[in-house]
């Protein structure tokens, strides 16, 4: 099985309810061919950057899956007569998916230690480099 990356963009005017349920038939979909469905994200109408299908905005849906080759054939061509969705595009993921880890808070002893940490600061640096090209140096008081 590979990894694959879908996203797509239904119809800015299907909202709510309809619109769960365009999400959750291609999940079917997915799932009846034997894919396993690890990641959907519904993220909001957004304004296209150029008109598709005379719309200037869709809502984007990203769905990521572990699936067979001969899977994405059927996917596609169902997204294909679909009439709410203005636009798909499906990608293979390399290095498969990774699920993002989130760091947990340092604790407060952690961070009290870092606040108190001053960062150097260079003095010497500049006199000893006109120093060493055969420059006169003067320092004001």
């Amino acid at each position: 099985m590979r990894t694959y990356e879908s996203i797509f963009i239904v119809h800015p005017e299907v909202v709510g309810d309809d619109q769960t349920a365009i999400i959750d038939k291609y999940k079917t979909i997915l799932s009846d061919q034997g894919a396993e469905v690890l990641k959907v994200e519904n993220w909001g109408v957004r304004t296209l950057a150029y008109q598709v299908k005379k719309q200037s905005k869709g809502c984007y849906v990203l769905m990521i899956f572990d699936a067979e080759p001969t899977v994405i054939a059927e996917f596609e061509r169902r997204m294909r007569i679909d009439e709410m969705v203005i636009k798909f595009q499906t990608v293979v993921l390399e290095n498969g998916y990774q699920a993002p880890v989130v760091a947990e808070p340092s604790s407060e002893a952690d961070t009290d230690v870092e606040a108190t940490e001053e960062p150097a600061v260079e003095t010497e640096a500049p006199v000893a480099a006109a120093e060493a090209d055969g420059e006169e140096t003067t320092e004001k008081a």
